[in-house]
């Protein structure tokens, strides 16, 4: 009962850590994101090794995935 050998996927993540540790510095601070679909802007909740949270003034949070970042800065 030999059975061939089934590899799975696996999901792969790539991270930029000098684009991750830039925008923890600022943190719970306003900012500007421009992304490759236009710019988001409010503050900047959450961040994560592949995405960022940005709450905009209207209270709904938007998700960018940090490699759809071109840049960002504080307001």
């Amino acid at each position: 009962m030999n059975q061939p050998h089934v590899v799975q996927p696996q999901p792969v993540f790539q991270v930029d850590p000098f684009v991750v540790q830039a925008l923890r510095a600022v943190l719970g601070k306003k900012l500007v994101v421009e992304t490759i679909k236009g710019s988001v802007s409010g503050d900047l909740r959450d961040v994560k090794p592949d995405h960022v949270v940005v709450q905009q003034a209207d209270g709904k949070p938007v998700y960018v995935r940090i490699f759809q970042i071109v840049w960002s800065m504080p307001v």
